[in-house]
């Protein structure tokens, strides 16, 4: 992956801005209807569905074991989005959209997916010391590829959050997918296994994780 990253188009740049601001004023997580007739503008109803039914997603799996979280942020965003290249997506060679970007436009490659469910787990109280974004070979696609790993405990074999395949699968039955590194908010992990790896450091060391976070400041979403 590119680490090096090309602005987006300056009137697409612009939109997620003011939308940003409008959900830091007000609250992200309660969407006003202001913002909501804004995506429905420039993305049509299916779009202004999407947050609203994220919304709920949020609000009503606050409350569940952390297993049924997994399962349905899983299945929330293998189901509601499409995987589009970013170079046709983004128009740029390599782009980590926020979850707000994702779902928006209803499409986004591996890393989207597996960012969104990150922070919307997240936000559902999941501690981010048990999820890692992975960084993985796809060996029968031949391809980079990344996926969400959860930990239950810290010795624990992760479950893996896939756009490609429906299911959560313990790491030992994903031997299509060969770790490479991996990382959270607060570190960074060299695969040595299927299980938790040797960290090397923290996760400011990737300039596009760098460069989302930084883009989210305005708004967690």
């Amino acid at each position: 992956m590119p680490s090096l990253l090309r602005p987006l188009p300056v009137k697409l740049a612009i939109f997620f801005l003011s939308l940003a601001i409008a959900c830091n004023a007000l609250g992200w997580i309660e969407l006003t209807s202001e913002i909501l007739l804004q995506v429905k503008a420039k993305y049509g109803d299916r779009a202004e569905r999407r947050l609203i039914e994220w919304q709920n997603l949020l609000r009503s799996a606050k409350n569940l074991p952390e297993k049924d979280k997994l399962d349905k942020v899983n299945d929330f965003f293998n189901l509601n989005s499409l995987f589009v290249d970013d170079i046709i997506h983004w128009k740029v060679e390599d782009y980590w959209a926020t979850p707000l970007e994702f779902l928006a436009t209803g499409a986004g490659d591996c890393e989207d997916f597996a960012i969104a469910k990150y922070f919307t787990l997240k936000e559902l109280g999941v501690d981010e010391n048990k999820m890692r974004i992975t960084y993985v070979k796809a060996l029968r696609l031949n391809q980079a590829h990344m996926v969400l790993t959860y930990f239950k405990t810290p010795k624990a074999v992760p479950e893996v959050l896939d756009n490609l395949i429906p299911d959560i699968k313990p790491a030992t039955q994903r031997t299509d997918l060969l770790p490479v590194y991996s990382f959270n908010g607060t570190g960074l992990w060299i695969a040595k296994s299927r299980n938790a790896g040797k960290q090397v450091g923290n996760s400011d060391r990737l300039s596009l994780w760098n460069d989302l976070k930084l883009r989210m400041l305005k708004n967690p979403f």
